[in-house]
């Protein structure tokens, strides 16, 4: 999956907690909302109120929440493993590691391989 397709996909998505997302759909998704976050700072830089970046943020919210439990549901894991990230450190890494893996081959409880 590329990057334009990728975005698309997290909007279409955007509240859609079902299914499986792809490593690629992820790690593209995960590129656009750091680049929507610095371009919203740089905008907000100049007027220093800061509700850009606000809006962007709340925005991004949901469709990145549905990419990640969708990332996990690729990985056979349930969505609710998205909470490992409250524990300092060890979380993220945890997540970070998954999100790298490679998903589970065919169909699983979640729905089908999203590679095929």
């Amino acid at each position: 999956m590329g990057f334009f397709a990728a975005i698309q996909s997290g909007f279409r998505g955007y509240v859609d907690f079902g299914g499986r997302s792809s490593r690629s759909e992820v790690w593209w998704w995960i590129l656009f909302t750091i680049i929507a976050n610095i371009v919203s700072v740089v905008l907000d830089a100049g007027g220093g109120s800061g509700l850009f970046a606000l809006i962007v943020s709340l925005g991004l919210f949901l469709p990145n929440l549905s990419v990640q439990v969708r990332r996990l549901h690729d990985l056979d894991r349930s969505g609710w493993w998205l909470l490992i990230s409250l524990i300092p450190i060890v979380g993220a890494i945890i997540l970070l590691i998954w999100f790298c893996s490679k998903g589970t081959d065919g169909d699983n409880r979640f729905g089908a391989n999203p590679l095929n």
